[in-house]
């Protein structure tokens, strides 16, 4: 089976052509037409020779996810269920606001990290997603839209927040993410991406030969026996290891670390909490994001009071913190942070027990 031409970043075609005998010019050309122009249509690609399409035809694959299923929120996100080669399913998920509309991709078959309030983590590793897989999510969906919604439609921004820990399929996922960057390819700017990784310590000690996004860290909890009892990933690097490593991460001017803070009720969501995150965090650096647990069926753990969020919140702004509540989308088709799971199927039986809204099948 032929490779797959979106493993190629701008300079890993380059270097493939002259290999091959032809000018790394043409990388440029094809890079045009495929993600510039969005033409797949080789016949159509007027500055391109016959004998490199011939040899694009026999040595390149040019295929994309398939989409078997896609479902739209009362609120208008959009959860898309993707088939790759093979028969192996992933999901990622289209979320509008006012001034964007953002991706949330995945990069892993499933996770291996195990969280126990996330259902992705329910279904275990199957495999990591190639590069081409992971920016074969942004190209396909991209297509939908010009195809489905209006030709002029763009998705402007891109999070790491999907089905896997993206940083444990580090190479993968940097390759793609130079590809998001290349002005070559998507063009996408540095601030429009944003990765967030549950606390890979090793890998987050490697950032320093990442390119500069935005990072999230999945904190959860101040306190290392709440995390650990969230966050199997804690017994091995908890806090105080992973708060040494993200103190290496190089941030640019201006920039600061998005801690992700899924606030569940009863558990982490008092005064006590507070005042460890308080020890714990630099207002100076620090962006506190507080996510409303989004239930899904078989959980165990409940959604908090939206009384408690907003104390939650107001109590850390008063003390210097940068604090914003995540404004939960999708629930109602289980396209809500934590909830993906390559299981189409319950997404039905999730929205007839509930009245949170209708899904559109497609």
């Amino acid at each position: 089976m032929p490779n797959s031409f979106y493993n190629y970043t701008f300079i890993d075609l380059q270097a493939y052509f002259v290999e091959n005998g032809f000018s790394k010019f043409c990388a440029k050309q094809v890079f045009d037409w495929v993600y510039k122009k969005q033409n797949f249509d080789q016949s159509s690609w007027s500055n391109v020779s016959k004998k490199l399409k011939e040899f694009l035809f026999l040595n390149l694959s040019f295929d994309l996810p398939e989409i078997v299923w896609s479902g739209e929120s009362r609120d208008g996100t959009r959860k898309f269920l993707l088939k790759l080669s093979d028969g192996e399913t992933i999901e990622t998920v289209l979320i509008p606001a006012r001034d964007r509309l953002t991706q949330c991709i995945s990069s892993q078959v499933g996770c291996a990290i195990g969280c126990n309030f996330c259902h992705t983590g329910t279904q275990g590793l199957k495999r990591h997603l190639t590069t081409a897989e992971i920016t074969g999510q942004y190209l396909r969906l991209s297509l939908w839209l010009k195809e489905n919604v209006h030709v002029e439609e763009r998705i402007t921004n891109i999070v790491y927040m999907g089905q896997g820990e993206p940083l444990h399929n580090f190479q993968n996922v940097k390759k793609a993410t130079e590809n998001f960057l290349d002005d070559c390819a998507f063009g996408l700017g540095q601030r429009r991406i944003t990765l967030s990784t549950s606390g890979l310590v090793p890998k987050i000690e490697m950032l320093d030969d990442f390119p500069p996004i935005n990072i999230a860290i999945s904190l959860h909890s101040a306190r290392n026996d709440i995390r650990t009892e969230l966050m199997p990933i804690n017994k091995a690097y908890d806090l105080e290891r992973l708060f040494r490593a993200i103190k290496k991460i190089p941030l640019k001017a201006h920039r600061r670390i998005t801690y992700e803070y899924l606030l569940i009720d009863g558990l982490n969501d008092g005064p006590i909490d507070i005042e460890a995150l308080c020890r714990l965090l630099n207002r100076k650096e620090s962006k506190i994001n507080l996510i409303p647990f989004n239930e899904y069926p078989g959980s165990d753990y409940k959604k908090p009071k939206k009384e408690t969020t907003l104390w939650f919140m107001n109590e850390l702004n008063q003390r210097g913190y940068t604090c914003t509540i995540r404004q939960t989308k999708g629930d109602d088709i289980l396209a809500a942070c934590g909830q993906l799971k390559t299981e189409y199927e319950k997404i039905n039986l999730w929205s007839e027990e509930s009245d949170k809204g209708e899904v559109l099948f497609k």
